[in-house]
């Protein structure tokens, strides 16, 4: 009996563990890896100059982002209401910055000074992340 009783106390965190993450846990944690990785992108984007952007290296960053921005909007619904206001503020406002950028590549990108408008619009895109999802609390 003793022995019995030990296993079961043994093996209590083990069965709990297994509840899993709630939905608002798991959205909170979709939102912010996604955060993290827009941050990422954002970064690569930024350290590009006039010398160094291409159209497709371009591309690649905003693919991935709009990726992420999508992954938020699909975890939003499962966020507590405050934080889905934060999310869906911080998501329309930053979408709004990549729209911008996306029309810039609608301008060639072989000459020089479109090489470094799209640079300027880049640093823009940076500071629309900083204003906009890096405050999420995701700490």
């Amino acid at each position: 009996m003793r022995f019995a009783c030990g296993a079961v106390l043994l093996l209590l965190p083990f069965a709990l563990g297994a509840c899993g993450q709630s939905s608002e846990d798991k959205a909170q944690t979709a939102v912010c890896d996604a955060r993290a990785d827009i941050g990422k992108q954002v970064d690569e984007l930024k350290g590009l100059t006039a010398s160094t952007v291409t159209a497709d290296a371009v591309q690649q960053n905003l693919s991935a982002i709009r990726s992420d921005l999508k992954e938020i909007t699909n975890a939003q619904s499962d966020l507590s209401d405050d934080r889905r206001s934060e999310a869906e503020a911080a998501n329309k406002a930053f979408s709004s910055s990549v729209r911008g950028i996306v029309a810039e590549l609608g301008t060639s990108l072989s000459a020089s000074d479109a090489k470094a408008g799209l640079v300027t619009a880049l640093q823009q895109l940076a500071t629309s992340y900083q204003q906009t999802f890096a405050s999420l609390d995701c700490g």
